[in-house]
């Protein structure tokens, strides 16, 4: 493995080695063995970690003080009921698709077109969304041209799922009106559920951008000149005038072995061609700033050189909200993540030996969905109008997200459940397809370890709420008409008021199960009043958090409407400086936003190659 030596001047250096850079890097390299390539990340190498690998291992990288992810602290707001939202994005090379839940999801065509860039269109993206895949879904009701055979990252089940529970959830679906859907990736399906796709191969390793783009580059020995530089910060890009001719670093302290690390003097890389931003959405327009180019203002008041006045720099901050609502089921320890996650097996032990219940990310299901009209009339007027304008007939936009994660998410410790024994556990994640709400990101100093200015924006538009109390009542319904429910969780549900109609469910809706579809529809759905609502809507307040889906905040657009680059991925106002990651989205997708990553990845390689008049094949 080829690391950086001190000295070394390279043609093209990314700063920041996450999803996108991954792929970039990989596929310029292939391009242009000569091409002298580094790529600099703040975090660990992910190389053949078995926490990485294995796709169950989520939450490890989610818990506190993880060493494998960065937490951005968001300011109080009273939208959240006075909380200081954490948001949490990839640490280590690869970025997210390192840490992430693995969950395979497309979004629809229209998001693409909604983002109103030449180049950028859904009949432009589709060719890099099939090149980067291998499809491993074999159904008749599959459009293979809508999918891709020879790419690197696999998409298959993996080698461990549990039929029997996605059956019985399915079919509470079924019961309110929800189908299933063998494919929901063709960028259009929405509207029922699917049996879920992952970024596992069918042996049951991740499919992280790191391990398909680079690490298999660099152990061939043919690819001398692609370069990694871990566990050091970018404080900033290097500019003569307004050319970016290399980046600043600094080691990242977090990751120094001594607890009394001190830092140095920052240190130095020189580029000869080409400067690549790909921090993620959080990360780079701290760069960006630092460096001089952002908000004039803002700029002079930290006494920063202004190298680029772009205003748009940390606006526009989007991420869809989530909440999982947890229940108790009757489902086996083998249907469920909990005997892994409680630490009955020894995750380490378990991946010794091999057992595939370590590959699995434990989302076997997960749905695109909208309300029916008659849904749609219940909700309040403003709702209505932003239906009627952005959603009633864009068909294929979903208004919710659904995911079905076969564990609970959370500390076992607070269940009074798990008192008389262990238990198995679903949560069930709802998350907006497309908030409205808007928040943004700003450095409050030069120092790359000061935090940031963070304002989510999470709920500060009454529209989102709707959004959310909506999805809360239809998962409800599903979940209730299963075979599996046993009780909602207190500790996870709305504090209802005694009485209440809307009450949480302690055993199963019928004894014995139900026996047919029939009984499933039957069942009346629940009623609530309007103090039910507030319930729900203080639960939601007081719970809502990130999806891990941050973007928006360098977004490709017209420098004039916010925007930070144009439709080559090129910083305004500076030459040999380039972004790649999903900061330059200019819309959210009503999808996981992985996928959407990986294709800005695949775009950008081309992009940058053509300019160096290379081919990526």
């Amino acid at each position: 493995m080829s690391t950086h030596k001190e000295g070394t001047v390279y043609d093209i250096i990314f700063a920041g080695g996450g999803t996108a850079a991954c792929i970039v890097a990989g596929r310029l390299a292939k391009a242009d063995p000569n091409l002298s390539i580094l790529i600099v990340e703040r975090g660990k190498n992910n190389l053949n970690d078995p926490n990485v690998v294995n796709a169950s291992r989520y939450l490890y990288h989610l818990a506190p003080n993880s060493q494998t992810s960065i937490a951005y602290k968001g300011n109080k707001t009273a939208d959240l009921n006075g909380r200081e939202p954490i948001v949490t994005t990839g640490g280590m090379l690869g970025g997210g698709s390192s840490i992430n839940f693995a969950m395979y999801t497309r979004a629809s065509g229209v998001d693409y077109n909604s983002w109103n860039t030449e180049g950028w269109d859904a009949k432009s993206l589709l060719p890099f969304a099939n090149k980067l895949e291998t499809h491993h879904l074999d159904h008749p009701a599959v459009d293979k041209s809508l999918h891709g055979y020879d790419g690197p990252i696999n998409v298959s089940f993996g080698c461990y799922h549990a039929k029997e529970a996605q059956d019985d959830i399915l079919a509470g679906a079924e019961a309110v009106g929800l189908p299933e859907f063998p494919d929901m990736q063709d960028f259009k399906t929405i509207g029922g559920f699917s049996r879920w796709l992952r970024y596992v191969s069918p042996d049951g390793k991740r499919q992280d951008t790191a391990h398909r783009y680079v690490h298999p580059l660099m152990a061939s020995g043919k690819y001398p000149n692609l370069h990694l530089l871990v566990e050091s910060t970018i404080s900033r890009v290097l500019f003569e005038g307004n050319r970016a001719v290399g980046v600043e670093y600094l080691p990242t302290a977090s990751n120094q072995p001594v607890a009394n690390f001190t830092k140095g003097p920052p240190l130095t890389i020189k580029a000869r061609k080409l400067v690549v931003v790909s921090a993620g959405a959080l990360g780079t327009p701290l760069i960006l700033e630092r460096s001089g180019v952002g908000n004039a203002e803002l700029l002079k008041k930290l006494d920063i050189p202004v190298v680029a006045d772009v205003p748009g720099v940390g606006e526009e901050y989007q991420d869809h909200n989530l909440i999982f609502y947890k229940y108790k089921t009757t489902l086996k320890p083998e249907e469920t993540l909990d005997h892994l996650n409680r630490g009955d097996v020894d995750f380490y032990e378990a991946a010794e030996k091999k057992n595939p219940v370590v590959t699995w990310n434990g989302v076997d299901l997960a749905a695109k969905l909208r309300p029916t009209d008659e849904e749609v009339a219940q909700l309040d007027q403003e709702f209505q109008d932003h239906w009627n304008r952005d959603f009633k007939e864009q068909k294929e936009r979903p208004l919710m997200l659904l995911a079905v994660v076969s564990t609970y998410l959370g500390d076992y410790k607070t269940l009074p459940e798990e008192q008389s024994g262990p238990s198995q556990y679903l949560s069930i994640g709802m998350y907006t397809g497309y908030p409205y709400s808007r928040g943004d990101i700003h450095i409050t100093s030069k120092d790359p370890d000061a935090p940031p200015s963070f304002n989510t924006g999470f709920l500060s538009k009454r529209v989102d709420m709707t959004k959310q109390l909506w999805a809360y009542k239809k998962q409800r319904e599903i979940f209730r008409r299963t075979n599996g429910f046993v009780s909602e969780l207190a500790v996870a549900h709305p504090n209802f008021r005694k009485g209440s109609k809307a009450a949480l469910r302690t055993a199963p809706e019928v004894k014995g199960g139900f026996k047919t579809l029939e009984e499933r529809k039957r069942l009346p759905p629940i009623e609530y009043d309007e103090e039910d609502d507030k319930a729900i809507e203080e639960f939601i307040r007081s719970n809502i958090e990130t999806t891990w889906h941050s973007l928006g905040t360098c977004k490709m657009a017209p420098k004039e409407k916010c925007g930070v680059v144009d439709k080559d991925l090129s910083v305004y106002g500076t030459v040999g400086l380039k972004l790649c990651d999903l900061s330059i989205a200019p819309e959210n997708v009503g999808a996981n936003t992985n996928n959407s990553a990986l294709i800005v990845g695949e775009k950008g390689a081309d992009i940058i190659a053509k300019e160096l008049g290379l081919y990526c094949n």
